[in-house]
């Protein structure tokens, strides 16, 4: 069995390729990622370098709202934040390998210069906060997209 390439893509799908540095920025990086689905194994702290990285199951929204009758998608995608000081969570198991949670949006509360705190609100009243030095993230999607077997329902 060969992996997805998004060589092997139409035009049209042509991975994205993201970097937050400002408020605005991390809006549309966060808008992007709603409703993503991760595992807790896939999420990486690497202290020493500073860096956190997070490969999720992203719903490709900006297909689906070009184009009302094109099936739904997802495509894995990686997060990685820079410049990372301090990680915690409420309501997050960690422990657990195969935790799954879901990504509903992320919001920076800016501190001293440029530093603040990111934080993921994820379904199930659960959250991580993440402590950065400057707003420095990027958003890869690494495989092409398959379908999606449901759209997201969103309590109105």
């Amino acid at each position: 069995m060969m992996n997805a390439r998004f060589e092997d893509a139409p035009l049209s799908d042509n991975p994205l390729r993201l970097k937050a540095e400002t408020a605005d920025d991390l809006a549309v990086i966060s808008s992007l990622l709603q409703d993503a689905i991760g595992i807790a194994a896939n999420i990486a702290w690497m202290q020493k370098k500073r860096r956190l990285v997070a490969v999720v199951n992203r719903f490709r929204w900006e297909n689906n709202a070009a184009d009302r009758t094109a099936h739904f998608q997802r495509v894995q995608s990686a997060l990685t934040i820079e410049s990372v000081l301090k990680v915690r969570g409420r309501g997050v198991n960690s422990a657990d390998k195969d935790w799954v949670f879901e990504l509903l949006a992320i919001l920076f509360e800016p501190s001293e210069g440029c530093a603040g705190t990111l934080t993921f609100t994820l379904a199930g009243d659960a959250e991580i906060a993440v402590q950065v030095e400057c707003l420095d993230l990027s958003l890869a999607d690494l495989t092409q997209p398959w379908q999606a077997q449901h759209q997201p329902k969103h309590a109105v």
